[in-house]
């Protein structure tokens, strides 16, 4: 079955008892059973719930898994990840990574007794060199948040196999419209199901996909002891995003190429960070990994201050200034004060987050009112 069917049809059946086409919101925190031990099938609504196992068939199905598990957030999905740990164990990271990562593993993990490297993972020879005998996971972000990075997945699957580890793959920016990491070999694809998966700006969920049958005992095992589960309204939500979920990224991909390439030829624009570019560093690892490129961007300024930044973000329109990413509308994102706040400024700047780094989620509209939003906007910056 090819991705479009899958996003459709996979794992959702008409209701029996109605015919409806739409899998019911089951909104029903516990379940009446026939006798003492039986049931049919469900208990109490943490545990499970209709409408949440037709989403986690679905979001297995999207990533080429046996298994899936959807939370509450995708900071609780990547939470339950971290639960596999013991004190004294250490993880390997990329140094760009999503902010609110970087915060749970440094602010709550660290203090727990976990250790993390954050290392260039583009380098592989650093990947080697950073495992010792603690190291238990490897955590991959690619494309990563916010400058794009791309790491070779399957290399570093490799790496993780030789040395048993688990490696993880934080898919929210390709999708599994765009990657598998799980056919690739990756133990576990964890996404931010509020982004693109959702697609509509309106829910906060997560998602683990996975094939081994033994973590996935110990991820259900802390999904219904830990209870960070999404309600049945945002499950059925995100059931009816995925739906149009390749419609969805094919119109951002689209606009994304467009617009990097109008960026990368503005006189007040510096770096221009987008797999799709030849000119990126990681294009040719993308292409091999990914469909397409995407529709995250990330741009510095020429002239590179917070004023700068804050005087062309002040001046989009149709663009919104605001957190997240992965809706049908277009989003721009000023790292250095929102997503990566928690990442020290010394350590941002070593990273490359500069100070007039912006960061675009490129949504569905028409492509010329983006880019003429955009200029407009730049018309403004001080060169």
């Amino acid at each position: 079955m090819k991705f479009a069917t899958k996003a459709i049809h996979a794992g959702i059946e008409p209701d029996p008892s109605t015919g409806a086409i739409m899998t019911p919101i089951f909104q029903t925190s516990t379940f009446a059973q026939p006798s003492v031990g039986k049931n049919k099938g469900f208990e109490y609504a943490r545990s499970s719930n209709p409408t949440r196992q037709t989403l986690e068939k679905s979001f297995a199905a999207l990533e080429n898994a046996k298994h899936a598990f959807a939370f509450s957030s995708g900071m609780a999905a990547t939470d339950t990840v971290m639960k596999l740990l013991k004190p004294n164990d250490e993880v390997i990271c990329g140094q760009d990574i999503y902010g609110g990562s970087y915060r749970l593993f440094v602010k709550i993990y660290e203090e727990m007794g976990i250790k993390f490297h954050f290392i260039d993972m583009q380098d592989e020879e650093k990947i080697q060199n950073t495992i010792n005998k603690n190291s238990k996971m490897i955590w991959i972000e690619t494309p990563s948040n916010p400058l794009l990075q791309i790491i070779d997945i399957k290399k570093t699957v490799d790496i993780a196999k030789k040395n048993n580890l688990i490696s993880v793959v934080d898919n929210t920016f390709a999708t599994p419209y765009l990657q598998n990491p799980i056919t690739m070999g990756a133990d576990i694809a964890m996404h931010s199901a509020t982004k693109y998966l959702g697609g509509h700006s309106d829910v906060v969920m997560g998602a683990l996909m996975l094939n081994d049958e033994k973590l996935a005992e110990k991820i259900y095992f802390i999904q219904k002891s830990c209870g960070a589960v999404p309600s049945p309204f945002d499950c059925f939500l995100v059931l009816r995003g995925i739906k149009t979920l390749h419609l969805r990224v094919d119109a951002s991909c689209r606009n994304a190429t467009k617009i990097a390439t109008f960026l990368m030829n503005h006189e007040k624009v510096k770096n221009v960070y987008y797999v799709g570019l030849e000119q990126h560093k990681g294009h040719k690892i993308a292409k091999k990994q990914m469909k397409k490129f995407g529709g995250m961007i990330s741009f510095d300024l020429k002239n590179d201050t917070k004023e700068n930044a804050a005087i062309f973000l002040e001046k989009i329109n149709i663009f919104a200034l605001a957190e997240s990413l992965g809706g049908v509308e277009s989003l721009a994102c000023y790292p250095a004060m929102m997503t990566h706040a928690s990442i020290p400024i010394e350590k941002r700047h070593e990273i490359g987050i500069t100070d007039s780094l912006i960061r675009l989620s490129i949504g569905c509209e028409d492509t010329d009112d983006l880019m003429q939003d955009l200029e407009e906007a730049l018309q403004n910056v001080k060169v």
